[in-house]
């Protein structure tokens, strides 16, 4: 056999293997992604029923569920990540996971919906959003895969109940500088990463 169709049996033998390690790769990127967004589902009962956490989103599976910040915002890991991104993007990390705290205690309290996504996405064509980037023309995709990455980290965290609540039990939140009407009836807890956080005032003792 000649030289030249040794290389060229040599290269075939190299391409399928390499073809072969990039399918091997993929599939077991989309089972981590898979295995991530079962478990947050999982998860997200589990803090909406007042549970302790069940088996938690290990930090390869959280990265594999949206690498490239375009995934349909259909599960509680994307809806909570993209959140806190265009909340908090251009913060440090207190006032990243301040914003992931008011999406998990609105997740507990009955008065809002019982899901991730369902608390992120209230509002809108059926009244003000309560999140102020799901009204800003939805901006579904992300602009910064770095900031992304730290902000899916958080996501991650909060919904392995594995962050302190840095608001202290906070439901809503403004930007500094600015003053909602609703603020007066609502008492702040903490200032973080340039917002202001409130949950509802304490009820007064009957007379």
């Amino acid at each position: 056999m000649s030289r030249v169709a040794v290389g060229r049996t040599g290269a075939v033998v190299l391409g399928l293997l390499l073809v072969g390690f990039g399918v091997a790769v993929w599939s077991t990127e989309e089972e981590e992604a898979a295995a991530a967004v079962e478990k947050a589902g999982e998860l997200e009962a589990a803090v909406a029923e007042g549970k302790p956490a069940t088996e938690a989103i290990e930090a390869e599976e959280a990265a594999a569920v949206d690498p490239e910040g375009e995934r349909p915002l259909e599960d509680a890991l994307t809806c909570l990540a993209r959140t806190v991104y265009w909340e908090a993007k251009g913060e440090d990390l207190p006032g990243m996971e301040a914003v992931a705290s008011v999406v998990m205690n609105r997740l507990v309290d009955d008065a809002f919906p019982d899901t991730v996504c369902g608390v992120v996405q209230e509002g809108g064509e059926d009244g003000p959003c309560q999140f102020s980037w799901w009204c800003d023309e939805n901006p579904l995709g992300v602009e910064e895969p770095e900031r992304y990455d730290v902000t899916m980290e958080v996501a991650r965290r909060a919904l392995n109940q594995e962050l302190a609540d840095r608001t202290d039990g906070a439901l809503f939140f403004h930007g500094e500088g600015v003053s909602p009407d609703w603020a007066e009836v609502f008492e702040p807890t903490v200032t973080l990463g340039g917002h202001v956080f409130y949950r509802p005032a304490a009820a007064s003792p009957p007379e």
